[in-house]
């Protein structure tokens, strides 16, 4: 039924968010606008969706959903809602303003929508982010490999294969590998989960009936917790920095939906079946100390080979495997080209482009030595606060627009209330109690409220203004 909602709401309310945005289908993309060889490449339609599905779903569409599934029944909530009032909406719109802003990455859409203090601020979440993408995606599949071949290889060789791979694709043109490559690991991650989600029907577990009880072992608090456990596969910020890199590979706006919003529709019904079999399988202690064992590489791993067998788990497992390389190489490749817009700096030349991506990689192989679970935490907020300001990036260009800016505003309060909420909270940020937390939060969201009006009549008027000067 959760699966049949998201596939329904595709073709109802996706379709009410693109007749409100209004693509041109006449009107030049990137692709062709700053053809460079490089980024800006015309793909077709099928490959661009491909490489946005598995750019956008890392681990965070199994591990997320896998680690939420310690809530309950709730989680399916979050994800069904999440994806089709949020989720798919930040995707499109972060996709197709970008396109009508020739590609333009995120700290470029917040300095020409928020203000350039925004630009700044940007800049550096959405580099903390990517960093920790692509850190965090080298060691979850690294352990995945290692267990998939029984500890026969070493981990540290494992993660050097990924890391050479991921430079290469940082600094090749993308139709030289991830266009190349991304159609097959495409179809290993589809026939895996698909295989896991028809093994699931078929067999005798029970998917749990529809619960807002709160089952987490460790009674953690749903508010704010299960809105930063499952981020990819609900809400995601690591999305408005892969989204710009299709935009400029886009040959029509018309294609948006299909892209855009329909990839995070697929990734959705990728958590889903993740969430129902982590569910099914494992008791909420059982599963709580598998991850607390490892990491939920195990669960993923136990998963796979319960409902399909050596062989059909094995495919299943390097489905998983596939997710997070492929959106750890693109985050790399994202962070290149977001430094290089940032400093201006021509990214035709391969030294350019070396020039950059080198002390990236370099940082990245440090933070390997930091523990996952504390990398994982600060991912999450870096996350989520990227997707808030995603979507009030999306308010203000609808508003200035004259379009339905609530339709990002509405989203962009709830995770915005989240996150602050939740770095008041915890012990990353404030360790503050968590009534208290709720109050100061709902007074912080209060004041974006205030100036993202006080900036959307300052904007409106500056269009108002060049508009008169134009006639």
């Amino acid at each position: 039924m959760a699966i049949a909602l998201l596939i329904v709401s595709y073709f109802t309310y996706g379709k009410f968010i693109e007749k409100m945005f209004d693509p041109a289908e006449s009107r030049k993309t990137p692709a062709y606008a700053n053809a460079d060889g490089v980024d800006f490449v015309p793909m077709h339609k099928q490959k661009n969706a491909l490489i946005q599905l598995l750019n956008i779903a890392g681990t965070g569409p199994i591990f997320g959903p896998i680690m939420g599934a310690l809530y309950g029944p709730v989680a399916f909530l979050w994800i069904v809602l999440g994806s089709i009032f949020a989720g798919a909406v930040h995707d499109y719109l972060t996709g197709m303003i970008s396109i009508r802003n020739k590609g333009a990455h995120i700290p470029e859409l917040a300095g020409k929508f928020l203000g350039q203090a925004s630009r700044h601020i940007v800049n550096f979440f959405a580099l903390l982010l990517l960093l920790l993408v692509g850190t965090v995606f080298v060691t979850t599949p690294a352990s995945l490999l290692a267990l998939l071949m029984d500890g026969k290889v070493a981990v540290g060789i494992i993660i050097t294969a990924i890391f050479i791979y991921y430079f290469l694709s940082t600094i090749l043109p993308i139709d030289k590998i991830i266009g190349r490559l991304y159609p097959y690991f495409g179809a290993i991650l589809l026939v895996g989960t698909a295989g896991v989600g028809i093994a699931l029907l078929m067999s005798d577990y029970r998917i749990p009936e529809l619960s807002l009880t709160n089952m987490h072992p460790a009674a953690l608090p749903i508010f704010p917790m299960l809105f930063f456990t499952i981020t990819c596969g609900a809400l995601s910020g690591f999305h408005a920095t892969q989204s710009p890199i299709i935009s400029r590979t886009v040959e029509k706006e018309s294609q948006g939906r299909y892209i855009f919003y329909g990839m995070m529709i697929a990734e959705g019904v990728i958590a889903m079946i993740w969430a129902a079999a982590a569910m099914s399988i494992f008791d909420g202690q059982t599963l709580s100390g598998i991850i607390n064992s490892g990491t939920p590489s195990a669960v993923v791993n136990e998963v796979s080979m319960t409902l399909l067998g050596a062989v059909g788990g094995t495919i299943a497992v390097l489905g998983a495997i596939v997710l997070p390389i492929t959106s750890g190489d693109t985050a790399f490749r994202a962070a290149r080209s977001i430094i290089a817009d940032y400093i201006k700096v021509d990214q035709q030349k391969l030294m350019k482009r070396l020039m950059i991506a080198v002390p990236l990689f370099v940082l990245s192989a440090l933070l390997t030595q930091i523990d996952f679970n504390l990398l994982w935490r600060y991912f999450s907020w870096a996350n989520q606060a990227t997707a808030a300001i995603a979507l009030w990036i999306a308010a203000m260009y609808l508003y200035i627009q004259g379009k339905n800016y609530l339709v990002a505003m509405a989203p962009a309060l709830f995770i915005t209330y989240m996150v602050f909420v939740y770095i008041l909270n915890q012990k990353i940020g404030f360790s503050m109690d968590l009534n208290t937390s709720f109050i100061i939060g709902l007074g912080l969201t209060a004041i974006v409220v205030a100036m993202f009006y006080i900036k959307a009549k300052k904007n409106r008027d500056d269009e108002v203004e060049t508009s008169v000067a134009v006639e």
